[in-house]
């Protein structure tokens, strides 16, 4: 399988007390809209369906990237805006 570079690491808060969650690879966002996230919506559909396609060198990371960050916000995992690529994103 080839390594496919996810780029700077995105960081949610996942929780109203604060506690967030660092996605460091394509891998761990496919699994964690997967099994984590909180809510089964379009936007989530079409993150799964570009990191599938992303991991399959169908389509660039950088789409799967913002449908990642679009299933989020429309999740409300607020982004941690300490995470200067996400306050940039949003």
């Amino acid at each position: 399988m080839i390594d496919i570079n996810w780029g700077n690491p995105t960081t949610l808060v996942v929780s109203p007390q604060g506690h967030t969650q660092k996605i460091t690879t394509i891998e761990q966002a496919f699994y964690w809209l997967r099994k984590k996230w909180p809510v089964t919506d379009l936007n989530r559909d079409i993150a799964l369906d570009y990191i599938d396609a992303a991991m399959n060198c169908l389509v660039t990371v950088g789409t799967a990237r913002k449908a990642f960050l679009s299933a989020a916000k429309s999740a409300g995992l607020m982004p941690d805006h300490r995470d200067a690529e996400m306050a940039v994103a949003f």
